[in-house]
């Protein structure tokens, strides 16, 4: 049976820097209170006119194709994950088919927030395993900070996120027991408004954009905090096993976890329920903050850079985030 392995990674950070106390100057918040609470130090916020959600990711696919020794033309389909495309429709993954310039290749945006990469991942898996597709791009991309609400009354939401962009490039294997071995996606719809941004909606109104909902602050992100850092908590662990139990290994197997950057308390709490030491868990949100479906890439890019991912590595992804959706991947590189 064909399997899918990950044959290059490549990332785009926006070269603007905005540290906790650049945003204790516009609310009212402080270094010590973020790093506290998240870990986060700082993060990365696009430039106006120079930067879009599809061209970050362009930029990292070019990435990771260049480290996989391939060309946009060897492309067969993108899988593009993000919250924040550049229009309401078309989707972003299209306007990467553009600037690539591979005509007329199939383009698909996932939906779904922070896991969005490892769902893109499962279904770019899926494809090659059916033999529809020998390599497919899967790409993280999101400028959240155009989005947020930048004073005190958003700053519970609006200190957590930055902006960024990773890819990978998946391309068929016939080796056994390599590439990926398993994802595991799930969701929880119950607990859809505790993380959410609710107007402008399809539903909500008529027409769908009012001025009230800027004056009420319905457009920018509202979550519950301590609801989703118990249910993160609890998901991450319970799909790491997952994983782990469906090919028959252990927590000690794994060479490198790599978290959806959200919470860095988070992150530190599922490494000790697994019984990882520091070598075996990878973050990176104490500089870019959560960037959703683009943290783990953006990982895995620096991970790989770095010599922490070498071959043969068994190698864990795990997300949780809106919806409530979370997912994993286990990986044999």
């Amino acid at each position: 049976m064909r399997n899918s392995r990950i044959v290059g990674v490549g990332r785009y950070l926006p070269e603007k820097v905005v540290t906790n106390d650049d945003l204790a100057e516009i609310m009212d918040t402080s270094d010590e209170w973020i790093q506290e609470r998240t870990g986060i130090r700082e993060r990365r916020f696009f430039k106006l006119g120079t930067d879009t959600t599809a061209n970050m990711g362009t930029r990292a696919a070019r990435m990771a194709l260049k480290n996989a020794g391939l060309t946009p033309q060897d492309v067969d389909f993108i899988v593009f994950a993000t919250l924040s495309p550049d229009y309401d429709f078309p989707g972003s993954g299209v306007l990467v088919q553009r600037e690539l310039d591979v005509p007329t290749i199939g383009a698909l945006d996932v939906r779904t927030q922070c896991t969005g990469f490892v769902y893109g991942l499962s279904i770019a898996d899926q494809f090659i395993k059916t033999g529809m597709y020998n390599t497919v791009l899967v790409i993280g991309s999101e400028i959240h900070s155009s989005g947020l609400d930048m004073t005190t009354r958003g700053r519970g939401v609006s200190v957590l996120f930055g902006d960024g962009a990773g890819a990978v490039v998946l391309q068929a294997t016939d080796e056994p027991n390599r590439g990926i071995l398993s994802t595991h996606l799930h969701s929880e719809g119950k607990y859809a408004e505790e993380l959410a941004v609710l107007d402008p909606g399809s539903s909500r109104a008529i027409p769908r954009t009012q001025a009230k909902m800027i004056e009420e602050g319905t457009i920018f992100p509202v979550m519950n905090g301590n609801h989703v850092f118990k249910h993160a908590s609890t998901r991450f662990p319970e799909v790491i096993n997952e994983a782990l139990a469906a090919n028959n290994l252990q927590p000690t197997d794994i060479d490198l976890l790599i978290p959806h950057q959200a919470n860095l308390r988070i992150s530190q709490m599922v490494q000790k329920l697994l019984g990882l030491d520091d070598s075996q868990v990878f973050n990176n949100i104490q500089r870019y903050g959560n960037t959703t479906a683009a943290s783990i890439p953006i990982a895995m890019s620096e991970a790989w850079e770095q010599g922490k991912i070498k071959e043969n590595d068994l190698i864990c992804l795990a997300a949780f985030g809106s919806g409530f959706t979370w997912a994993s991947a286990l990986i044999r590189w």
